[in-house]
């Protein structure tokens, strides 16, 4: 296997958040899905793995945190600024939160954030390369 991330999320609704991650465009691996755990494709390298609470506790006996906390906020580069502003859609629509916080345009990068059912976050943004080098 290819050098690979599996990013791992406990989630209260496994049903809501896969469709949830369907609709921002995440492809789900049966191999890996059973009705404890969905595995969800952004691309060859980058897996995320939606596990129930009950599986969750096998992995750590950890606290989950607080509601309307987070502890990280992962990110996704998207071909354009268009495609940011239909993830952020999808997700509303899907039981998730558009702009988690407020959107950032800096030209050549524009970026807004959005949260899961779980309240997981993540940073949809685009940035064009050749504006970041030259500070525009």
């Amino acid at each position: 296997m290819s050098k690979t991330i599996f990013v791992s999320l406990p989630v209260a609704d496994l049903p809501a958040s896969t469709a949830f991650y369907k609709a921002l465009g995440f492809e789900q691996n049966a191999q890996f899905t059973d009705a404890t755990v969905a595995c969800m494709a952004w691309s060859e390298s980058v897996r995320v793995m939606l596990i129930t609470h009950a599986k969750w506790r096998t992995f750590t006996q950890r606290p989950f945190p607080p509601a309307g906390t987070s502890g990280l906020m992962l990110s996704l580069a998207m071909d354009s600024r268009e495609a940011v502003d239909a993830m952020n859609r999808a997700a509303a629509a899907n039981g998730g939160q558009a702009d988690a916080n407020p959107a950032e345009d800096f030209g050549f990068m524009y970026s807004r954030d959005l949260a899961d059912p779980d309240g997981h976050l993540w940073a949809a943004f685009w940035m064009d390369p050749a504006g970041a080098c030259t500070g525009r």
